[in-house]
């Protein structure tokens, strides 16, 4: 069933207060989301390598627990290591032929580490625990049945939207810029776990950042801040250049205090604070846009990790910002679309309960002259599920 209809709201740009997040690539819930999906991408791509068809998996209960360091000026060690721990299931055997599906994980979690933190050494600094377990009869026989594409194993709902408003694309592109090579080579010493706030008041911007700086590069506390306001300019210089923002204000790592020494900065060792201040989590960092947005509507689903060819808490979240952003490109005159899909498990995913659009227009749209395009885009995204669902399983969608 589809169904399209004017959105009731106003535009996120004309509420008088927005507030968005986004956390970075050395943020403990990134990290954890990161290395579920790219397990879920290295058992999908094993089990069509052996078996020629995606095989159930749902690797979507991570937990990184923080180890310990002791920090110095220069310098600094780890005490405890991190943990990972990598649940929840998975196809261990099929056909008479076993998979090395702990291997598999492991493997994949040490190149995704090796890959995005630069510090961060996977055989020394993590310990891995793989509590992974074979699915129930009901949901793995889903994988055995005829037809090209896969029933949903749960029913679910998602919500996507697009476009994103100016304080959601500058929060999402410093913390892409504080994390990119370009920044990295410049500034060495800054860590890789960035949080990036943004508020909006009006036409004000107020946005805070949390960033590490590396003890390696810090020989002392003046140097600490020295380097802070070198990179607090640099920060500043390209919101200017890429935000076309006027009133802006910049706050970074607030909880600094001058001359208390190593309480007083916030210094990391290894460039994420899960090395002895912040676990993390699947299903708490960002959404599948790579953001989380107050003012939008947002789903529970933590898409990462899980498969991608039935399970609709990863499908439908994803597929709902695609279809969104192609409703808003090919449509003239929408200001904001949101899509809504409902699934019912043991329903084809190709055919959800309920496919909702939900346009905002320029107030010289009328809904009833674009509606059937509307429906058409709709229909023309979910008979090419079976395409989307392959992409998802080779990475080509991000999910956090």
């Amino acid at each position: 069933m589809i169904s399209v209809e004017t959105y009731k709201g106003k535009a996120v740009t004309e509420h008088d207060v927005e507030i968005v997040e986004r956390k970075g690539a050395g943020h403990p819930d990134f990290i954890c989301d990161s290395l579920m999906e790219a397990i879920s991408i290295a058992l999908s791509s094993e089990y069509t390598k052996t078996f020629g068809a995606i095989l159930h998996h749902n690797i979507d209960k991570g937990l990184l627990a923080a180890g310990r360091t002791a920090k110095t000026f220069g310098g600094g060690r780890v005490t405890r290591p991190m943990e990972l721990t990598i649940g929840d299931r998975a196809t261990f055997k099929a056909a008479g032929k076993v998979v090395p599906v702990a291997e598999i994980a492991v493997h994949a979690a040490k190149k995704w580490i090796k890959e995005n933190l630069r510090f961060v050494d996977p055989e020394k600094h993590l310990k891995y625990r793989v509590i992974l377990a074979p699915g129930s009869e009901e949901l793995t026989d889903i994988f055995s049945r005829p037809g090209k594409v896969r029933s949903a194993n749960d029913t679910s709902a998602a919500v996507g939207y697009y476009p994103l408003s100016p304080t959601e694309a500058i929060v999402l592109e410093l913390e892409r810029y504080l994390n990119s090579k370009r920044f990295k080579s410049r500034h060495p010493e800054t860590g890789e776990d960035v949080k990036v706030m943004g508020m909006r008041k009006r036409d004000m911007f107020d946005i805070t950042v949390a960033m590490p700086l590396l003890s390696r590069y810090v020989l002392s506390e003046e140097e600490y801040f020295e380097r802070k306001d070198i990179v607090h300019k640099d920060m500043m210089a390209f919101l200017r250049t890429h935000s076309g923002v006027e009133k802006m204000e910049v706050h970074f790592n607030t909880l600094d205090e001058r001359y208390r020494g190593l309480g007083g900065i916030y210094l990391s060792l290894l460039g994420t604070s899960a090395e002895d201040a912040d676990s993390g989590q699947v299903g708490r960092g960002n959404r599948v846009n790579g953001l989380i947005s107050m003012n939008r509507p947002m789903g529970t689903e933590a898409a990462a990790g899980k498969n991608p060819v039935s399970h609709v808490g990863k499908i439908y979240n994803v597929l709902s910002h695609v279809i969104a952003r192609k409703v808003y490109e090919e449509v003239e005159g929408l200001k904001e679309v949101y899509v809504l899909l409902l699934s019912r498990i043991g329903t084809p995913i190709d055919m959800p309960q309920m496919a909702s659009a939900q346009v905002l227009t320029d107030g010289k749209l009328r809904l009833r002259d674009v509606s059937k395009k509307i429906t058409t885009i709709i229909e023309r995204e979910m008979t090419n599920i079976d395409t989307f669902c392959i992409d998802l399983s080779k990475g080509r969608y991000q999910v956090c």
